[in-house]
């Protein structure tokens, strides 16, 4: 069987080394090792495209920047031309002094400052002004509810700098960050969740400091609100986490043993048509936690499995009836559970797939409807066929039985991309 690794774009392949007389999974290895290195650069290439151009088209890229919907298109337009404004030093430390004192010119400049700080020349003039990071955090904490909520959007349009310094200089703000999740205004939660995200896949030290403040545990509370912005904001922050390089020994354990993993496999299989940024999120979470390998027997036996393997049926049933925008952006993380699981050392298909049958049918109909448009779903879908038939005599049989075979051997002579799988 062939396990993804955690990147969601790399294309690669990890194979778990196996020993003694050949069987049907040795056969398929020594099949994909004997193709042809450039085919498989090739192919690569096209998939690592595919995948980031579907998920560039929802904004699932590393940081996020949270737009105000009540903005009218001329508000919206004077905030473009407004920001578009390159301020000097002397400007920016002109802004600092109005929003500290207290007259209605306060707010005003509060959010002339919000818009100078995206760009990141303001933004680095900003950070190196003495006490300007100090006198903006005041504000964040103040009980003025409006200039807390500008204060807060001045911190996001940081931590969405591309420039580490910036992101540095946000670090006495995590604190702060996280105990405003457990408040009740639900504006400034997700403007929270959305600034940790941003700032979590920038430094290292930001990981080391939330961890300690208990980011973990505040998360797992956070999720459990009614609020889909929230549960999607959970989920950024859970999916920037999980990629980091310190996931598999400092985060993942602390996950596992959360109540995170089944909130997030609720929030994957629930309310798709309300929420499905935040399916999305939580299934690349998920993803990320199998890929790393820390206790996948808890997963298993957790039910996962089953649960993913209904909702991709559920989703095969909807492909004809509702809208399907989006929906390849959930099947890749969810095909890529199934099928990573189903590769375990020890998972017998039979025992976590109760109608292989079913599945194969399903698999299929995501093949035919998605080829034109969304390849990558189809090659997802044959990594998932090939786990599924490589240890279980049922499902080849299902295969050979069904009516699939020919339209399989239609679809490898079709695409040489897909040919190589």
């Amino acid at each position: 069987m062939l396990s993804l690794q955690s990147d969601p774009v790399s294309g690669a392949a990890t194979v778990a080394a196996s020993a003694g007389i050949p069987c049907a999974r040795d056969w398929k290895r020594s099949r994909y090792r004997s193709c042809n290195a450039e085919d498989l650069r090739a192919w690569r290439r096209e998939r690592e495209s595919a995948l980031r151009s579907a998920r560039r088209l929802q904004q699932l890229t590393s940081k996020r920047l949270l737009h105000e919907d009540t903005l009218t298109e001329e508000e919206q337009v004077r905030n473009d031309a407004e920001t578009a404004a390159l301020f000097s030093e002397e400007e920016i430390l002109q802004l600092l002094k109005k929003v500290q004192k207290g007259t209605e010119e306060r707010v005003t400049s509060l959010r002339l400052l919000r818009r100078a700080l995206r760009l990141r020349d303001n933004q680095q003039t900003f950070i190196r002004l003495e006490g300007s990071m100090r006198v903006l955090i005041g504000l964040f904490t103040s009980n003025l509810p409006d200039l807390q909520m500008d204060a807060a959007h001045c911190l996001h349009e940081l931590s969405h700098s591309s420039d580490p310094d910036v992101a540095a200089a946000c670090l006495p703000a995590t604190s702060y960050l996280l105990t405003y999740l457990s408040g009740h205004s639900i504006a400034l939660i997700e403007l929270c969740l959305y600034t940790l995200g941003n700032l979590v896949v920038e430094m290292k030290a930001v990981k080391k400091q939330l961890l300690p403040q208990g980011i973990i545990p505040i998360l797992a509370s956070c999720i459990k609100s009614p609020y889909v912005v929230v549960q999607e904001g959970v989920g950024y922050v859970l999916s920037q986490l999980l990629q980091s390089r310190e996931a598999q020994t400092e985060i993942v354990p602390l996950i596992l043993d959360s109540t995170l993993p089944q909130d997030m496999l609720h929030l994957v299989c629930s309310n798709i048509e309300e929420g499905i940024g935040a399916a999305v999120e939580c299934a690349w979470g998920l993803h990320y936690i199998i890929c790393s390998q820390v206790n996948n027997s808890l997963l298993i036996s957790q039910r996962i499995v089953p649960s993913l393997v209904q909702l991709l049926v559920e989703l095969a049933s909807m492909l004809s009836t509702t809208s399907t925008e989006g929906l390849e952006l959930l099947l890749c993380p969810v095909v890529r559970c199934v099928a990573n699981l189903l590769a375990e050392d020890g998972a017998v298909v039979g025992q976590l797939v109760a109608d292989e049958e079913c599945l194969l049918r399903v698999l299929f109909v995501f093949i035919q409807y998605f080829f034109v448009k969304h390849l990558f779903i189809v090659q997802e879908c044959l990594w998932l066929i090939n786990n599924l038939t490589a240890d279980s005599t049922t499902s080849c049989c299902a295969l050979l039985n069904l009516d699939l075979f020919p339209p399989l051997l239609q679809l490898l002579s079709s695409h040489h991309m897909v040919n190589l799988l």
